[in-house]
């Protein structure tokens, strides 16, 4: 197994899982910690989603040690939520849902086929894309049904979920597209506002046009 290190100070997150350390870029999957200035890493590519890029900044893999339930390895990463399904899985590895075999084996979906596009919200898309979105990409836990925005002809790139620091960060337009989805103005939209989390009570969930750019997506809360 290759191994070569790398410094610590870095834009991308430290994870610390018990004994070892998983350096949470979406490439590399960690070896023991070693040392107060490196870890070292072992190089294990993870699967590209094109409809979710980093689902390791957005929370929806996680570092796990468990073993998955559809190919029984243990392989580093899970997808952190339980599927659509007759039978509640928990703990799938990316490269099972990369691949389709989660779904092609127990039937589960990571989204709902008819959340893709917002329940009629937003565009319409082939059902190709939408079987791409809901059986082959991970999905995300929102506090109601969770939607998947659309936009010129395609599913939109999944960026996370995002509380009022994170829509700031993004620039104005984030914030305004979640504003103008809420429906809320003035004092209403400035306290509603205020109390979007990313983690708990309201929350926003962004995405981007793979196509021309554009940003769009939704709010809900508890």
């Amino acid at each position: 197994m290759q191994q070569f290190k790398v410094p610590i100070k870095s834009r991308y997150r430290i994870w610390d899982l018990g004994r070892f350390h998983l350096y949470g870029n979406g490439v590399y999957q960690a070896c023991e910690g070693r040392g107060r200035n490196c870890i070292i890493l072992s190089s294990m590519e993870l699967p590209d989603f094109k409809y979710h890029p980093n689902p390791i900044a957005t929370g929806s893999i996680v570092p796990s040690v468990e073993v998955c339930p559809v190919c029984g390895e243990s392989r580093g990463f899970a997808y952190d939520g339980t599927p659509y399904g007759t039978k509640e899985l928990e703990h799938i590895c990316p490269w099972c849902i990369a691949d389709g075999l989660a779904h092609e084996k127990f039937g589960v979906e990571f989204t709902d086929t008819e959340g893709v596009g917002g329940y009629g919200q937003w565009e319409k898309v082939p059902k190709e894309i939408v079987e791409e979105v809901a059986f082959r990409t991970p999905g995300f836990a929102g506090w109601q049904q969770e939607h998947w925005y659309t936009h010129c002809d395609d599913a939109a790139e999944f960026l996370g979920p995002m509380g009022k620091e994170e829509l700031e960060q993004m620039g104005p337009e984030a914030v305004e597209v979640v504003r103008e989805e809420s429906g809320q103005q003035g004092a209403d939209w400035e306290c509603y506002f205020s109390k979007l989390d990313r983690k708990f009570t309201a929350t926003a969930y962004l995405f981007r046009c793979r196509r021309c750019g554009q940003l769009g997506g939704y709010s809900d809360c508890h």
